[in-house]
């Protein structure tokens, strides 16, 4: 569903994606990982038009994202949810929702009921301010506002930083559900190992600006961990 291939990115004079290749399966549920500094958020704003690319290409479902502008990549599909979420701290719940609805290009009665189903706290909350939650439920905010694109592709970028032990177990439950039931294709950023191994069933390890390791989750050893992922 996403490949890249000979993909380059620098930041001013420094280098920081080196002929990067990497392929998300359509249906797949794959962790990006590695260690703090090796390129992964850099990969996914790349994906989503908020980084240049020197050179390569970026293709979703055959088409070459790079020769789009950044506001023309989640209509074809794609939902992000950055690191630090990123929700709009002034604006309400529901106005966080909407915005979300208006790229999808429709605020039609009801568009929401899916995204309170998966997240009843937000529904209770419509009307608090974003900047009034707390982490875990400004987590949930955020994959909701991505969620009302009914995206073919999610990204999440650690989304589980930050936030305490019983709202990370509900947004693996809700990951797996929706890669699971609802057949949406996810690229995760993660650093928790058990909650990758819970969570993904394919893998992408990154040093250096490269992908240097991917696989069937089962596949990840405890070598690859050691080399790539302890700290």
């Amino acid at each position: 569903m996403l490949r890249a291939q000979g993909l380059e990115h620098f930041y001013g004079e420094s280098h920081t994606l080196w002929e990067l290749a990497i392929d998300v399966p359509a249906g797949a549920c794959t962790c990006l990982m590695g260690r703090n500094g090796v390129g992964k958020t850099t990969l996914l704003k790349c994906v989503m038009g908020l980084l240049p690319v020197r050179a390569g290409e970026i293709l979703f479902e055959g088409q070459d994202l790079v020769k789009l502008p950044a506001e023309r990549r989640a209509p074809l599909g794609i939902g992000y949810v950055p690191q630090g979420r990123e929700i709009f701290p002034r604006l309400t719940v529901e106005e966080n929702l909407r915005i979300g609805l208006s790229t999808r290009g429709g605020q039609s009665r009801g568009a929401l009921d899916p995204i309170f189903e998966m997240f009843p706290v937000l529904k209770r909350m419509l009307r608090r301010r974003g900047g009034d939650l707390s982490g875990g439920q400004q987590q949930q905010l955020a994959i909701g506002r991505a969620l009302v694109l009914e995206p073919k592709l999610l990204i999440l970028d650690e989304p589980t930083e930050g936030i305490q032990p019983n709202v990370v177990q509900e947004i693996g439950e809700v990951i797996n559900r929706l890669n699971r039931e609802r057949g949406i294709t996810v690229l995760l950023v993660e650093q928790k190992l058990p909650f990758a191994r819970r969570i993904a069933d394919r893998f992408c390890v990154m040093d250096k600006g490269r992908v240097v390791a991917n696989g069937a989750m089962n596949e990840l050893t405890d070598d690859l961990v050691r080399q790539y992922l302890a700290v």
